[in-house]
């Protein structure tokens, strides 16, 4: 087996389960074919970098896997009929990878996954506690600005 990544770009208009059928259906080209999935990744709607039949966002797609050069042909064969794919790329990523390192990479992705996903979470904490914050100091700040202002009144 070989290590590739995909990337794909998936009209802008597409529903939701018309993108998961895409995905769902490179999944298992992937699977039939012997080989596995480190990573998918749903990057989610984008702008373009330029018009691409004459659509300007697309739902970007990235798909991390070991697999055998069939299935690449397969996926690409597939993306080039179906009128769902703007454009696709797949890379080439390393010539051999045995079952050890695919399981290797799959937990390291996952290890990163928990910790990006903990380090979100304690951000959004840490926003709603400061968002809280905030109206506390602007009550407390509109609470001072009425007793400063009769002392201005008095001075003129």
């Amino acid at each position: 087996m070989r290590r590739y990544e995909l990337i794909f770009i998936l009209r802008s208009n597409l529903g939701e389960e018309e993108i998961k059928k895409v995905i769902d259906y490179s999944e298992k080209i992937i699977t039939d074919e012997g080989g596995s999935i480190i990573e998918l990744n749903r990057w989610g709607m984008k702008k373009l970098a330029y018009p691409i039949k004459k659509e300007l966002q697309g739902y970007y797609v990235f798909c991390d896997y070991a697999g055998t050069p069939a299935a690449v042909s397969e996926i690409e064969r597939r993306f080039r009929i179906d009128d769902a794919v703007l454009k696709y790329l797949t890379i080439k990523i390393a010539d051999s990878i045995s079952a050890e390192e695919v399981e290797a990479a799959i937990s390291t992705v996952k290890e990163h996954n928990e910790a990006a996903r903990k380090a979100a979470e304690e951000e959004a904490v840490a926003t709603t506690e400061a968002e809280s914050a905030v109206p506390q100091e602007e009550a407390a700040e509109a609470e001072e600005q009425p007793q400063a202002a009769p002392a201005a009144e008095n001075a003129e």
